[in-house]
């Protein structure tokens, strides 16, 4: 186990380059199982999670090289079976269910682990692929599908009680490539990262229109064949450090980011008043000392993204005024306000809506990393927090986050990790 030690106060100022998106990496490396042909994926972050997806692929028999942000994988043979050793660390693999039934008409696919940041079902992606025609039974933490005669086509919606399902319409999409027929997706996600993940499949060969909307349109093909993809950035990364650079420092730069993305973050930050410069593929942010509270409401793409809430949580106690924030696709998403609360931050939760009354001192604490995007808030207190501040459970940091420690430490924070 490691835990980060981050010392408060000092500035940040600099470039950085952002990674490419982990929500596009693991399905896109997922869709490679539906080609017996090579294909190559470029800009692949190297995370926890894309190294779990990496042998999971490797277990389910495809041949797969990786070095320098490159990933080459060969799914010549493949198993219908995907290991519960490596399933149950990470809730992305759930994604391998569309292509290997698509591909193999049958899997077998234990649940998935991963976050622990309330209910995340997956009676959505089983919804779909019983629409394109498929026999499912969960039995002993197994998913089993079974689509002998293939997948049909046909129409369906995704739309769930807090929203669109991005893993859903994924898993769906990729199955629906080789299904007979058209395939509707109504209440599909609209985010980047499904764009993404259509715009390789059509490179394979599928044929998908509306990608990237609430609704969309597969006419299934016979088979898909190799091809090349670059990953699109990833604009949690940036919404990250976008909230890192307002918080404290001189300015930094952020490179290789996508702004047409993260409109709703960049609008949220100019709204309170932080400097920001936004160019074809970079952002610029430094800190304001009038900056003004927010009152935001985390909605699917486009709107505000839940991904970042914490991160926003963190960023409000650096501001002298009052800010809120609204919870709506996962409400139990807070357990990062009790630990920032340690810090002597003055947050009250009132069920889904933090009231975060910011200016006042933090102080480093030792806090426990509950989720992904909570530890990366946490890490943010810890920039502006006097003295130490010592983050548990780094390994959440590294699910989602590529080299977070050593970014910032190129922009000026002291920081370090040491084993526990």
């Amino acid at each position: 186990m490691e835990k980060l030690i981050v010392h408060g106060g000092a500035p940040l100022k600099g470039r950085v380059n952002i990674s490419g998106s982990k929500n596009s990496s693991l399905p896109i490396l997922a869709a490679t199982l539906l080609t017996k042909d090579t294909c190559t994926i470029r800009r692949v972050p190297d995370l926890s999670d894309t190294n779990y997806m990496v042998r999971i692929l490797g277990e389910l028999g495809a041949e797969v090289e990786r070095a320098s942000g490159v990933v080459v994988v060969k799914a010549e043979k493949i198993k219908s079976v995907a290991p519960y050793d490596l399933v149950r660390k990470m809730r992305a693999s759930i994604c391998v269910l569309g292509p290997l039934t698509g591909r193999l008409k049958k899997c077998v696919v234990s649940l998935p682990g991963g976050c622990v940041i309330g209910d995340r079902p997956v009676d959505l992606h089983l919804k779909g692929l019983e629409a394109l025609g498929a026999q499912i039974t969960v039995d002993g933490g197994d998913i089993t599908v079974n689509a002998k005669k293939g997948f049909k086509g046909g129409p369906m919606n995704l739309m769930g009680k807090h929203g669109s399902t991005v893993l859903g319409t994924d898993n769906v999409m990729m199955a629906a490539t080789l299904a007979k027929g058209t395939t509707i997706i109504e209440g599909a996600a609209a985010e980047p990262e499904v764009e993404d993940l259509a715009n390789f499949l059509i490179k394979m060969g599928a044929k998908i229109e509306g990608a990237g909307t609430n609704r969309i349109v597969i006419e299934g093909v016979k088979e898909l064949h190799g091809a090349e993809h670059t990953v699109i950035p990833d604009r949690i990364e940036a919404g990250t450090f976008l909230c890192a650079g307002a918080m404290i420092g001189e300015g930094i730069t952020l490179k290789r980011v996508m702004p047409e993305h993260m409109k709703e973050i960049t609008g949220a930050l100019k709204k309170c008043g932080f400097p920001i410069e936004i160019g074809k593929d970079s952002i610029s942010i430094a800190p304001n000392p009038k900056a003004k509270g927010f009152d935001l409401t985390t909605l699917c793409y486009p709107g505000f993204p839940t991904d970042m809430q914490a991160q926003f949580c963190a960023l409000a106690c650096a501001i002298d005024d009052v800010s809120t924030i609204t919870e709506t696709i996962f409400p139990q998403r807070f357990m990062h306000v009790a630990e920032m609360k340690r810090m002597g931050a003055n947050i009250d939760l009132q069920g889904a809506t933090a009231r975060i009354r910011g200016g006042h001192a933090i102080k480093g604490a030792p806090v426990m990393a509950s989720d992904l995007r909570a530890s990366a808030a946490l890490v943010l207190a810890g920039l502006i927090a006097s003295g130490k501040t010592e983050v548990n459970r780094l390994y959440h940091i590294d699910r989602g986050y590529e080299h977070l420690d050593d970014k910032l430490a190129t922009l000026g924070a002291q920081l370090e990790r040491v084993k526990e």
